[in-house]
This record gives C-alpha cells, structure tokens and sequence, in this order.
C-alpha cells in the first residue's frame, strides 16, 4: 500500500527533481537514525531555514514529549531521510494518529491547531517504524552528483521569491500565486536601460508628430472632411499611445513592478491585475487608443471605398459619422472592459508601462493578434477596391491634364499613407508572432538556467534553447510608436505651411479649399460621377449659379484662372467720361467672378462686385445701403453726373442682380452702361 500510493502523493505536492542530499541542520531533528535529508522536502519548504521556522509552534510539545511519536513523526515531514532516487519513504498513518491523539489536549492549550497538509488520512495505512530498514541502505553515496540526474519532469515550481499574496490572482507559467521577475526574466540591466531610452526618444518624435497633426486640424477644422477625417482621429489616438511610452520612460520600473520585501524573502516581481491604479490606467489607455487607432484606419479605408465605389458623396459619409464612432470607440471600449474583469493586466518591465500578452500566450493570442489581423485584413481589402475604382475613373472619364494630374496626385498619397501605415503595423504583428512562438522555449531555458539559484526543479530533457533577440524587441516598441506618424504625411503641405504661418501671425484663412477634395470637385463630370449621393442620377452643373435656372460651364481655362484668384477684382480710377462703361463692364466681370469664387470657396460671397464698384467712382456716389441693386438705383446715382440719361433709366425694369448673372442680366447691364 505505500508504494502505490507515494506516486500519487509526490505528485500532489510537487516533489523535488534534483534529489540531492544534505545534513540535517534542523536542531529538532539532531540524533535520529538518520543524518541526511533532501529539500524540498515533503511540505514544500524551500530549505531548512524555511522549514525550522515552520516547526517552531511544535516545540513547546517536543519538549514536553506529550507524545514518544510527535518528534520522530514532525521530522519525517520537515526533515525526510534522504534515500535512492525515485522511492520516497512516508510515515504511517498509525505514527500520525498516535502523535495527534496524545497531544492533541497540550495543542489547545498552546493554541496551536493541527495543520491540514499533516492530516493523517494523507499517509499512507501502514503500521511500521519510521525511517524503515530499507530507507537506511542507499545503492550509493547520496552526495554523488548521479543522484542530481533528473529522472522525470515536475514542470515549474514557483520558488519563494516570486511567491504574491493568494488574493491577488497572480499567475506565471502556468503556477498561480507566482509572478515573473522584474524588470525582465530575458535582459540584463545594461540591455534595459538602452532599451528604455530609445523608447522616450522615439515616444516624443511620435508624440511631437500626432500632435501636430491634431493642432493643423484644430486650426482650420473646416479642411479636414469626409472621408480623410478619420485621420485626425487616428493621430488623436497615438497621441495618447506615445503620452503612455513617455510616461512609462520616466516612470521606469515604479508602475510595472512590485516592490522588493526582504522581510518576506520576496524579490522585485511584475505587476499583474487591477489591484495597482497606476497599472490599470496605463493599461487602459494604451490598449484602448491602440486598438481605436487600428479601427479609425479601417474606418479610413471605409470612407474611402464608399467615396471611389458608390459615388457617396462628403455629406452622405458624414452622416454616418455616428456609426463611425460607435464602433471605433465602442468596440476597443468592450475589449478593454472585458480584459479588466478577467484580470489579464501585466506590467512591462522593459518599457514600464501596463499591457497584455506580453506573459499569457492565450491573451496575447485572441486580444492583440487577432483584432490587428482582422482590421489588416479588412482595411487593406477596402483600400485596394478603392483604388481601382479611382483608377478606373481616371481611364474612362475625360479629365483635363491638370485634374489627371492632381488625381493621380491624390491616389499616390492615399497608397503612400497607407504603405507607412502597414508597414510598421505588419511589423508588430511580426513580432508578436515572433513572442506567441517562442515564448514557451524562452521560459524553458530561464528556468534551466535559473533552477539552482532558487532552488526549484530543473527541467526534464530540454531539447531546445534559445533567448529572445534584443534587437527584435526594439523594433517592435519601434514600430508601435512608428505607425502613428503618417499621420503628418497626410497633412504635409504648402497649405499647412501657410495655415501656420497665418495663426502664427494672428491671422486665419479663409479661402483655402482642401486638395484632396479639390480634385474631386474642380472637374464637373468627376466631382459627379465620384462624389454624388447614393442613387443619384448624373447632371452636369457649372461653376456658376443662376436665378432663373440657366446655367453656364466654367471651362479648364475658368478653372486654371480660378487656381490662381486670390484678390478681388479691382479696378483703376479712370476720367469722369470713362467711368460708366468701366462700372458696367467691371458690374458684370465681378458678378461672374464672384459665382466662381462662391463656388469654389464655398461661401456665399454675394457682393464682390459691389465693393469693386463703388471704388470705380471718384467718391461723389452715395453708399449703397441695400444689398439688392437696380437700375432704378442706378438712375439716381447717374442724377449727379453729366449725363441725361434719367428717362431711359426710369423706364428700365428693376432687375435683381444676385450672385451668379444670368446671360439676359449681363446684357441689360451691357445696354445701361451703353445709354449712359
């Protein structure tokens, strides 16, 4: 019956695979028929200094010999005789029952209560002496270093130092109340102190990038529409990724790491869980704005194919912005909710901030890898859709040579933001592949190199061992950061340079018009074909606008000239004789110009010309304090000049003059200035 039954109890409490010997230090266990012992022994302590201290409630009943059997019993637990490899010699169960019954009276009265690990229906039923003759004969000197051979594979035994507190949840290579050395198990300290300075370098090039992409938004926050958008919010979110690196690089180790106590025998371990608030807010943020960021580049790649495929136009993408915040908000929202109640935080040593996965394969697995493959696999299948419908416009419909340019302009910086986006992104993911497959070896060997120093079995027929490249780890922290800076390709530009200069100096413009949305807009038939609501029949509009519903074609030289009007239309002070006709002819130009500055501008600049013509008079001309012009108007300006024209102008039907002129109101405006 004890032979079958110490396998199973070996087992249980996760015996020792170095059997080594050592003399018995233990003063309670001086003078027994043995001298020799092993550690761990049979409850688990470490060592011997581990297990006087947990003899020392005994004591008061040894000496007292409450029972002939108590001495010889605590020391076969605390103490074993050390005997060959693989066979274990337990006492009896009859030697704990005596021992318990005798002294089970002087044990209240001390206090001390019987332990539940040396509960007597745990031995095995037996009634022989301990140690047995059998257990006195070793094959061979137990010092041999044959003895230290391990024989079968006990798995991890998490040592004393990296023992945490029951109730906090804490789980390492699969032991739980056990957590991994801090700041890294893998690095010495030389390798994490350049390791955690290249992080802040390039934490604030990203910070300083994203952020000033935000600020270009927040100056002219009319520029950035549907579908490019999603780009700001994108920058928002690795705004606050690389403010959590940086953080992190100040901190060091204070936030992912748990305190040494030497007191407690325990070392510097990594911080799991939500019981840390430094921790957990880290964690928060990081994960969230990173899994955000992945989603606002998918939603990016949304708006694109719906502006190249269905033809949906920027104010049919923006009403569902809504929907569009939702789920890049709602979705990375869950996960993190979800990631919290399942207690899944762990510090990072290296970077000193809060994350997942970076110890537990299966959250790395089904939290990091899965949701950026997804949004990968997604984004990239939406983005090239969409180029080939942009490119397919491009061939079929008839653009002029400056729109083919600029459209073909707008395809390589929508391919070249995405390559930077997808590149590093690809990366990462790379490397977290590169963790989830070797993560087991790595441990596998720290635990072979490290069995001796604490004291915990070794591993059984390690096959294979490796390290983790350092290299590769600083690329990964590398790219992390490196994804968010796109960013500023997109709003690189000339426009930008002035937009700055302009707030800079206190001053903010108001005629720029956005140059991706520019390309789709200057051109009449590709602004409808490309950017018109969904189920929309095609109609050619011009560039001008009309009251009585005609309407006229601004032509590619309209438009070159358009590309090129920043001033209004001035005139000269010319002879009193010369002053109608200008008027006139200036009346119509900046009427016709002013249609196309509205269009293109978008602003309802009804009254350029108006200004125009008041500056072609020599100041005796009364203000017009009406923005609706008549010839009868007209009429009693002309009373004040040289010319007797006041019949023909009184007769002249009132003829509202609005932003865009007809052909019929340029005439009669042509025949006015004519009579006078």
């Amino acid at each position: 019956a004890p032979t079958l039954w110490i396998p199973c109890f070996i087992s249980s409490i996760e015996s020792h695979s170095e059997f080594s010997c050592e003399p018995i230090r233990l003063r309670m266990c001086q003078d027994l028929p043995y001298n020799t012992t092993f550690m761990p022994n049979l409850l688990n302590h470490y060592d011997q200094q581990t297990a006087a201290l947990a003899m020392e409630p005994f004591h008061p009943m040894v000496n007292l010999v409450c029972s002939a059997d108590l001495r010889m019993f605590l020391c076969a637990l605390y103490a074993p005789v050390c005997t060959e490899y693989g066979r274990v010699s337990m006492p009896c169960r009859s030697l704990c029952q005596r021992a318990k019954d005798e002294c089970h009276k002087l044990m209240e009265i001390f206090g001390v209560a019987w332990p539940d690990d040396m509960e007597c229906s745990r031995f095995p039923d037996c009634d022989e002496p301990y140690p047995r003759p059998e257990d006195l004969l070793t094959g061979s000197d137990p010092t041999d270093q044959s003895s230290m051979t391990v024989q079968r594979d006990y798995g991890f035994w998490c040592p004393r130092e990296l023992k945490v507190d029951p109730d906090l949840g804490y789980t390492f290579m699969g032991r739980k109340d056990c957590s991994a050395p801090c700041p890294s198990m893998f690095f010495n300290q030389q390798q994490l102190t350049f390791t955690r300075y290249f992080i802040g370098v390039v934490s604030i090039v990203c910070l300083s990038a994203t952020l000033f992409t935000f600020l270009t938004f927040l100056i002219d926050v009319t520029r950035f529409r549907y579908p490019e958008r999603p780009i700001i919010f994108y920058a928002v979110c690795y705004v606050m990724v690389s403010l959590v690196f940086f953080l992190g690089f100040l901190l060091e180790d204070r936030v992912a790491c748990n305190a040494v106590s030497p007191s407690q025998f325990r070392a510097s371990t990594i911080t799991q869980g939500s019981h840390n608030k430094a921790c957990t807010l880290f964690f928060m943020v990081l994960y969230f704005f990173t899994m955000a960021g992945s989603v606002w580049w998918v939603i990016l790649t949304i708006t694109w194919f719906l502006a190249a495929v269905p033809k949906w136009g920027s104010e049919a993408i923006e009403k569902k912005a809504l929907l569009f915040h939702a789920v890049a908000w709602g979705i990375p929202g869950a996960l993190t909710v979800t990631l919290l109640a399942l207690n899944k935080i762990e510090g990072d040593g290296i970077s000193g901030v809060c994350f997942i996965g970076l110890y537990d394969i299966d959250a790395l697995r089904w939290f990091v890898l899965a949701p950026l493959c997804l949004n990968v696999a997604v984004g990239v299948s939406l983005l090239l859709v969409g180029i080939v419908a942009l490119n397919r416009v491009r061939m079929e419909i008839p653009l002029e040579k400056e729109n083919q340019t600029k459209l073909v302009k707008f395809m390589i910086r929508m391919g070249v933001f995405s390559v930077l986006y997808l590149v590093p992104l690809l990366t990462v993911i790379g490397c977290y592949l590169y963790e989830h497959t070797y993560r087991n070896i790595w441990e596998t060997t720290w635990m072979e190199e490290n069995c001796r120093r604490y004291h915990i079995p070794c591993p059984y027929k390690v096959e294979q061992t490796s390290h983790p490249v350092m290299v590769l780890f600083l690329i990964k922290y590398l790219m992390m950061l490196v994804v968010g800076i796109p960013s500023v390709f997109w709003v690189g530009s000339k426009k930008t340079c002035f937009e700055w200069a302009s707030f800079l100096h206190g001053r903010r413009r108001k005629d720029g018009v956005n140059e991706s949305r520019q390309v789709l807009q200057e051109q009449p038939d590709f602004a409808q074909s490309l950017l018109r609501e969904p189920n929309t029949p095609i109609i050619r509009k011009s560039r001008g606008t009309s009251t009585q519903g005609t309407s006229t074609h601004a032509s590619s030289t309209h438009l070159a000239v358009l590309d090129d009007l920043d001033e209004p239309v001035r005139t000269h002070h010319g002879h009193p004789a010369s002053t109608r006709s200008k008027a006139s002819s200036v009346h119509s130009k900046a009427s016709y110009h002013g249609s196309l500055r509205r269009t293109r501008d978008d602003r309802s600049d009804t009254m350029v010309y108006r200004g125009t013509e008041e500056r072609s008079f020599h100041g005796s001309m009364p203000r017009l304090d009406h923005p609706l012009s008549t010839h009868s108007s007209l009429h009693q300006i002309d009373s004040h000049s040289r010319h007797s024209s006041q019949h023909d102008d009184s007769e002249a039907p009132p003829t509202l003059i609005t932003h865009g002129t007809t052909a019929s109101d340029s005439q009669v405006a042509e025949n006015d200035g004519t009579s006078a």
